[in-house]
């Protein structure tokens, strides 16, 4: 898939206020600072699209994209450290899940999380979060232009390591650089290979 077209279509709250559209979703989410709205900026090829910033927190909304007037991009606020107070942060959480758990048309959420780090316990939590609720998921590794292949593959093996003692399935995995533009492609066919299948 390429994206062709793109554009804003509106900021919420929460559910009750997102756009009322029978078109698929697809979410990205992921802890603060791990490189979520550089990656919609590479997806898109737009520079701007996702507001980035190096203060964690930045996305405080629900945001949705129309893409190619077909499905929805939606760029939910991170989880995890950010500088904001405990009442924001459980406001946010509240709002993640409640659009997460009741959005009908939500298709796949895709999980970011760095490849830089060893697998993080907020990261871990909330994937067995989505698959105890039944809501599908993906992970995409941030920042793969940032280490080796060879630490890249530890990374990842260490996740699939740390999962397989409590999961069955493991969920698929897609590595990204949202400086060399590795991973768009699986991404966006990945996406593509879902609408496919919807009736």
């Amino acid at each position: 898939m390429k994206i062709k077209t793109i554009s804003f279509v509106k900021s919420s709250q929460s559910i009750s206020q997102c756009p009322e559209s029978p078109l698929p979703e697809f979410a990205f989410i992921g802890r603060s600072n791990v490189g979520k709205s550089s990656l919609i900026n590479m997806l898109s090829n737009r520079r701007a699209l996702a507001k980035v910033s190096s203060v964690p927190g930045k996305t405080q909304l629900i945001n949705h994209f129309l893409v190619n007037d077909n499905w929805h991009l939606v760029d939910l606020p991170g989880y995890g450290w950010a500088k904001v107070g405990q009442k924001v942060k459980e406001k946010w959480e509240k709002d993640i899940n409640n659009y997460l758990f009741h959005r009908e048309n939500l298709y796949c959420v895709f999980v970011l999380v760095d490849s830089r780090h060893d697998p993080q316990k907020i990261d871990l939590d909330f994937m067995a979060w989505l698959a105890e609720n039944g809501i599908p998921f993906m992970v995409i590794f941030t920042k793969a232009d940032k280490v080796s292949n060879n630490k890249l593959g530890g990374a990842l093996a260490r996740y699939k390591k740390i999962m397989k003692l409590h999961w069955e399935v493991l969920p698929q995995f897609i590595c990204t650089s949202s400086e060399t533009g590795v991973g768009k492609e699986e991404v966006l066919d990945t996406i593509e290979e879902i609408m496919s299948k919807i009736k």
